[in-house]
């Protein structure tokens, strides 16, 4: 059986490293806000190349806090509205009915399955605030035109960069690219932690200490409390566990695009679309997507030979029951991808066996 993504076999290599980590937080004695919390906030800023970072629950919290925060500051305030992605995963959309700030649904590119920069500004209304980009599948989504129409609006640039750590543009990391960024380090993400955990980026002093405020309580001061807020913290045993992995991220990221590279020189089969050259060139494959008519078809052929695959995502946002008043909404491209996307074992613990076994099937479909 070839799983979708073995992480026992992806945190291998690092094991005894995680497991001296795990036990120096446990001997410690201090579980939360504390010098692993520090060192890793501290290095991952480093890493994505932002001044700040803010450790938090997971995901979610993440983008939730940044669009609070801005609603603390007076930036945006409930009812403005926010562009995003028509084909992302449901959590960036959370985030912006949880503040009743307006969601705003932009189709993506075809070729890219990122947001579609060529229908960005006819989105844009007296109400827009912020533009939210998400690095799906962990290729970059961001583009010049992308930054001239938030210059020339006057829009924050948002980042969910949950599924795409390490991946550049133009020699700066997603996360960097925007005014803020919300990270997610579900076990699965390419940096992933050991359970739920996030974070937040940014070179904005005044949007970090709103966000590590709002995610303590409202608190910046013990027993003072200046916001409404939650509670969203990372975990000490979290922070020191991704700290670890965070050593070997660029060289995971180089395994999962030579893998990627692999699938793309060998997949040849007129019924499936795989990813460009130059798509390849600006991910770092959190998942390697494909598209195919037959997709529920070719889902069970894989299963049924050994090979197990995930769907990225079944139904899209405006199909959710959650959001039943977009129901009429007639988006054909988000529709197409939710449709037909499949996605193939990615993971730096991948072997060449194994992948030349999935790309034979896939050959002979």
């Amino acid at each position: 059986m070839i799983k979708y993504s073995d992480l026992t076999k992806n945190t291998e290599r690092y094991s005894s490293e995680i497991e001296e980590a795990v036990k120096r937080v446990v001997n410690s004695g201090w579980y939360l806000r504390g010098k692993e919390t520090e060192r890793f906030e501290h290095d991952f800023a480093s890493y994505i190349g932002t001044a700040h970072c803010v450790g938090c629950g997971n995901g979610l919290d993440a983008l939730t806090l940044i669009l609070r925060a801005y609603i603390e500051m007076g930036v945006m305030t409930e009812g403005d509205e926010v562009i995003v992605p028509a084909n992302t995963y449901i959590a960036s959309i959370l985030a912006v009915t949880e503040n009743k700030l307006v969601p705003v649904l932009v189709e993506p590119d075809i070729e890219t399955l990122q947001i579609d920069d060529r229908l960005i500004e006819q989105a844009i209304t007296e109400r827009t605030k912020a533009i939210m980009i998400v690095h799906l599948y962990g290729r970059c989504a961001y583009t010049e035109k992308i930054g001239e129409l938030c210059r020339k609006y006057n829009l924050k640039l948002i980042e969910d960069n949950a599924q795409a750590h390490g991946c550049m543009h133009n020699g700066i990391r997603t996360g960097a690219l925007g005014d803020a960024a919300g990270h997610s380090f579900y076990p699965t993400k390419n940096l992933g932690a050991l359970g739920d955990a996030g974070a937040v980026t940014t070179n904005d002093s005044e949007l970090a200490d709103m966000v590590r405020s709002l995610g303590n309580y409202g608190s910046a001061r013990k027993y003072v409390f200046d916001h409404i807020g939650r509670n969203s913290r990372i975990d000490e045993l979290q922070a020191a566990v991704l700290d670890v992995k965070l050593k070997y991220l660029d060289e995971d990221n180089e395994m999962r695009r030579k893998k990627a590279l692999r699938y793309i020189n060998g997949i040849d089969n007129k019924s499936i679309k795989v990813p460009s050259e130059g798509y390849w060139e600006n991910s770092v494959f959190h998942i390697f997507p494909i598209l195919c008519e037959k997709r529920d078809e070719l889902k069970a052929y894989l299963s049924g030979h050994g090979v197990l695959t995930e769907v990225h995502y079944p139904i899209a946002p405006h199909r959710q029951k959650c959001y039943e008043s977009w129901a009429g909404m007639q988006l054909p491209v988000t529709e197409q991808i939710h449709r037909q996307e499949l996605s193939l074992p990615m993971s730096p613990a991948l072997d060449e066996k194994e992948q030349d076994y999935v790309i034979e099937l896939l050959n002979n479909f």
